[in-house]
């Protein structure tokens, strides 16, 4: 089992910027992929980006690409998602979640075993 702690979220003018992090615990997370996901009001879950735990290789929604960065301190087993140029439209509660062993696309929602509880991002205009 993994456990997933996000923190981090809150309440940010458009423009401007948070660092969510995702503390993970219970069991290795070698051969994992750890991702960040959101859900708005109303809409389906959405990938948002991704790295893997070994190669540090990391994949971005093409909508943050650019003003996102996903990274890791694998001494700490946490996982940080910088938010920059935040919009209103990136308003969601993100989640944090671990794909452990990972063999598939890491953008599926539905290829992860893990979740966190999610933390509140709002954007005001």
């Amino acid at each position: 089992q993994v456990q997933l702690e996000e923190s981090g979220g809150g309440l940010v003018q458009a423009g401007g910027s948070l660092k969510l992090s995702c503390a993970a615990s219970g069991r290795t997370l070698f051969g994992s992929t750890l991702g960040w996901f959101r859900q708005a009001p109303g809409r389906e879950r959405e990938f948002v980006a991704a790295i893997t735990w070994m190669s540090g290789t990391t994949s971005y929604a093409d909508q943050v690409k650019e003003r996102f960065t996903i990274s890791k301190t694998s001494a700490k087993n946490t996982v940080y998602l910088q938010m920059n140029s935040l919009k209103p439209e990136d308003t969601a509660v993100y989640y944090c979640a671990a794909d452990l062993p990972a063999y598939g696309n890491s953008r599926y929602a539905s290829n992860y075993d893990y979740w966190g509880q999610g933390t509140q991002v709002t954007v005001s205009s």
